[in-house]
């Protein structure tokens, strides 16, 4: 679709003065039903050309889950998540393999595959002794990290990291950590050393109502300012307590973030949203809205949806 000029629907409550119009390379669409997200209304402020969501899940029943696998949620295809694209008029993604699969990344790459490898990547989850030659065929379908979900039962653990950290730097890719705060308390040391990029998940699972003031915030502010570290302004709605719309004390904790290090931070929607019932899932579009909320500027949105994904992922520019 060709690109054109949108005007807002809206203006967008806590931003500091008014966002200017931003290009969109499709219009977000208002007024249909997307599976597993709440609320039918496109987002108040418009996506520009190449946002990217940097965090959601395909599931089919189909395929066999893991072993010890809990959780299991309905199914949400790469057709489902087109309609999420198509609401909320962002243009570009990355998969992420839920734990439900364990290292069997087959549902994620057909999902890469079918909604295009030229405007998706994927970050895998592979065991702790997956060969060179492993690695070297999902950097060529796409992948660019591997995700340590520390906080479900699976393949990779703690110790997993120091490993695997060393041979992911070389290609490029970064380690994707699900901790939680007492698993990146007592890994403060570890963090530490790892070589290459860490790309802390869900806000770093940064506990409310202690939010900035947390030890987690805390380590995970030393390792960004230290420089390899990004961190993911995604599922804000897991730890908040004030919850929706505002979302605020996790606005306050991702806006802290984005003053800290506003080129190594990232967003994504985390649909299906698959820790939520199927009858209290968000709504996307106050999602988006929110990190707007957070961003406070149209450069600073524009860095997060677009340049910063490029970066991290390596998406070519857009035009």
């Amino acid at each position: 679709m060709g690109r054109m000029s949108l005007t807002r629907r809206g203006v967008l409550a806590g931003v500091a003065g008014a966002m200017l119009p931003l290009a969109c390379e499709a219009t977000a669409q208002t007024g249909s039903a997307v599976r597993w997200s709440s609320g039918t209304e496109a987002p108040r402020v418009h996506a520009p050309p190449g946002a990217t969501d940097c965090h959601f899940h395909t599931y089919d029943r189909r395929y066999p889950a893991a072993p010890g696998a809990t959780l299991l949620p309905d199914d949400a295809t790469a057709d489902d998540y087109r309609a999420l694209q198509r609401r909320l008029g962002t243009s570009r993604g990355v998969i992420i393999q839920p734990s439900t699969y364990g290292t069997d990344n087959t549902l994620q790459l057909e999902s890469l595959q079918a909604l295009g490898p030229d405007r998706f990547r994927m970050v895998a989850v592979v065991g702790e002794d997956v060969s060179d030659a492993e690695l070297q065929r999902l950097h060529a379908l796409g992948v660019r990290g591997v995700r340590f979900n520390l906080v479900l039962p699976g393949s990779l653990t703690t110790a997993s990291l120091e490993p695997l950290a060393p041979r992911l730097a070389a290609l490029g890719w970064h380690c994707q950590i699900n901790m939680s705060p007492k698993q990146i308390e007592d890994s403060r040391d570890l963090l530490g050393r790892l070589p290459g990029r860490l790309v802390f998940d869900h806000l770093g699972q940064v506990p409310q109502p202690a939010g900035v003031d947390s030890p987690v915030y805390a380590i995970i502010r030393g390792l960004l300012d230290r420089g390899n570290a990004w961190v993911k302004l995604s599922g804000g709605y897991l730890t908040s307590k004030d919850g929706p719309p505002s979302y605020a004390d996790a606005g306050r904790v991702a806006a802290a973030y984005i003053r800290a290090a506003p080129e190594r931070v990232v967003w994504g929607s985390d649909w299906p949203h698959p820790t939520r019932p199927s009858d209290a899932k968000p709504d996307d579009a106050v999602l988006f809205d929110r990190l707007a909320d957070w961003a406070g500027s149209e450069t600073a949105f524009k860095r997060i949806l677009v340049e910063n994904p490029a970066v991290l992922y390596g998406f070519p520019p857009t035009a």
